[in-house]
């Protein structure tokens, strides 16, 4: 086959020139073939159009399927959309509320009291616990005794005793007294007789010793007497003067008594206010809410025990200081806390004075931890206040209805 020349013969053309009919009859076809395509195109065309519109309209549920396949929106492709749904009607425009919304806590009315050892107590301990959580106690009532109450004791029965001497003594001394005034006045008595004696003795020598029958040495003897006489006298008269005082109460030696007894009544006095320092007093009725000893224990900080009025309770909040001009005393105020199924309701009855940092802080983590606010008191209602009597310390939300804006 290598060897050998391959020969191609060619097939003789067609003399297509020179019949015109074989040439006229597919010219033809073609251009009524052309024809008939051409007015297709509007048809196909109106259609589309049509179908898009009737689309972008209605949205079928394939169309939506496409759309939410793809991720597209229907006129997401320009900044002016047609045939999309309408917007949703604008929420009407609420009035803004006026009210004030501050945390707090509950409290008994007047606050918790912490009772600590009185002054002086030193380092006493409590020896004895007189009440328990959630006893009712009076005013004045003794809540609880300390180790030093059997020292106190002591001195108080020592002032005792030592006032009882002094009373005998003063007794004695008025007994004592009243005998030398009777004395006194005997010794005076006699004086004044021999007094009397005397003069007329000195009298009577006189007498005789101007007409010569009596001597000079008698004479002088009479006046002799009667001298000794008036000297004896006025020393009885010093002597009464001394006891003379007892009916006025002047007497030297009954007034130094009555100031020993005074002295001795005064560390009386003195010994049974020492006794306050043996024990623990609640200043006011009230509830105890909390023990911090137990018997044997030397209170700290803390305090022996929490009081606290549970009978009338009252939340303090802290409001804002751009809040708290919107507050007015009277106010109503409605307290919400899960502790609880229904709202507390009170109103204002005091708003505090100075501007303080907030200590009542709410769960958000992002909340604002120094913040500046004014403590504001709510007194609840009886009822509300029956509900949250076992409650002292529960954190709350109050809403202060602060009026119409």
């Amino acid at each position: 086959m290598t060897d050998q020349a391959i020969t191609i013969i060619e097939a003789p053309k067609l003399p297509l020139l020179d019949n015109g009919k074989a040439v006229a009859r597919p010219v033809k076809r073609f251009e009524r073939f052309r024809r008939l395509r051409l007015w297709r195109v509007p048809l196909v065309m109106a259609i589309l159009f049509t179908g898009a519109v009737i689309g972008l309209y209605f949205q079928p549920p394939l169309l939506r399927v496409f759309f939410g396949v793809t991720g597209l929106e229907p006129g997401g492709g320009t900044s002016r959309p047609i045939a999309v749904a309408a917007p949703p009607p604008a929420a009407p425009v609420m009035a803004v509320s006026r009210d004030v919304v501050a945390l707090g806590r509950l409290l008994p009315q007047g606050d918790v009291v912490t009772l600590a050892l009185p002054y002086g107590a030193g380092d006493a301990r409590v020896a004895h616990l007189l009440v328990a959580e959630g006893d009712a106690v009076d005013a004045g009532q003794i809540v609880a005794e300390l180790d030093s109450l059997p020292q106190l004791h002591a001195r108080v029965a020592s002032a005792e005793a030592q006032l009882a001497a002094r009373e005998a003594a003063l007794d004695q001394t008025r007994a004592a007294v009243a005998a030398s005034l009777r004395e006194a006045q005997a010794g005076r008595d006699r004086a004044a007789a021999a007094l009397s004696l005397a003069t007329s003795e000195l009298s009577r020598a006189q007498g005789l010793a101007e007409r010569g029958v009596a001597a000079q040495a008698q004479l002088e003897r009479a006046e002799a007497a009667a001298a000794q006489a008036g000297r004896d006298l006025e020393a009885a008269e010093a002597t009464l003067s001394r006891y003379q005082g007892e009916a006025e109460g002047a007497q030297p030696d009954i007034l130094l008594a009555q100031r020993e007894v005074e002295a001795a009544r005064a560390e009386l006095d003195s010994a049974r206010q020492e006794l306050a320092k043996g024990v623990v007093v609640a200043p006011q009725a009230g509830t105890i809410l909390r023990l911090h000893v137990r018997p044997g224990e030397k209170p700290g900080a803390a305090g022996v025990v929490e009081l606290g009025d549970i009978a009338r309770m009252e939340a303090e909040l802290e409001v804002y200081q751009t809040d708290v001009q919107r507050v007015d005393v009277g106010q109503p105020v409605e307290l919400t806390t899960e502790a609880l199924d229904a709202p507390l309701r009170g109103e204002v009855s005091r708003i505090g004075l100075e501007v303080e940092r907030q200590s009542v802080l709410a769960d958000d983590p992002a909340a604002h931890a120094d913040a500046r606010v004014v403590r504001v008191t709510v007194a609840l209602d009886p009822v509300s206040s029956q509900r949250a009597r076992s409650l002292t310390g529960l954190e709350v939300v109050g809403r202060i209805v602060a009026g119409e804006p």
